[in-house]
């Protein structure tokens, strides 16, 4: 009897936001607050930024903040610069964070303030996680179901999946390696970075390289 093969089941994730009751209104009060703040409040401001899609150049919701409301560029561009996939854990990306702001800090000891209503204001996520109802049993149903799946369901295989599996590993290509077999897909999947796409961007890349694995699939059969 053949064995039957582990099927893919996708699931979504949504976030529900929970006012942490802080706030900053100047970069040295960011700074003091980031050292304190839950871990949960640091993953929801840096890695679910990632939930919103790229907005302009920005890559975490403190460079959105310090560009937009404090209108300090350069600083700006270095926190957009923090990669959080390259850390292992929370306290190494907040060390990271604090040691780009006390910089600036150091070189700009009176930065500007935010006029009032644009403050940062900390929140914390309540993620709640759930299948949708699609697995895929086989490569064409997967490359199927990644084209149309919410953009929650990539997220969470993707984005997510590296925070919670670590070693640059997701849902995706662990299945792809893991049950299909498939070392060399696994690999370019994993090789997709997601620090520098948005979540359509990160469909794309995903689409493509199936899409050219399934096609030379096909053509060995012909063969």
């Amino acid at each position: 009897m053949a064995r039957r093969t582990k099927a893919f089941e996708f699931k979504q994730c949504v976030t529900i936001l929970k006012s942490t009751g802080k706030k900053a209104k100047n970069l040295k009060e960011l700074r003091d607050l980031i050292s304190v703040i839950s871990d949960d409040s640091i993953f929801h401001h840096t890695y679910q930024y990632f939930l919103k899609g790229h907005v302009h150049e920005y890559t975490n919701d403190f460079a959105h903040w310090v560009g937009e409301s404090l209108e300090e560029r350069v600083l700006e561009e270095h926190l957009s610069n923090i990669d959080p996939y390259i850390y292992k854990n929370i306290s190494q990306l907040r060390k990271e964070l604090l040691n780009v702001i006390d910089d600036y800090l150091n070189n700009f000891p009176q930065p500007r303030e935010a006029i009032h209503g644009e403050e940062f204001f900390f929140n914390a996520p309540i993620t709640i996680t759930f299948p949708i109802g699609i697995m895929a049993k086989n490569l064409a149903e997967f490359l199927i179901a990644v084209k149309y799946i919410d953009y929650g369901a990539i997220y969470y295989h993707f984005y997510e999946a590296r925070v919670r599996l670590g070693g640059g590993i997701d849902d995706f290509s662990l299945w792809v390696e893991q049950v299909l077999k498939k070392k060399e897909l696994a690999d370019k999947i994993r090789a997709i970075d997601p620090f520098m796409h948005s979540i359509d961007g990160i469909r794309e890349h995903i689409v493509e390289v199936v899409e050219e694995e399934v096609r030379q699939g096909m053509e060995v059969v012909k063969k």
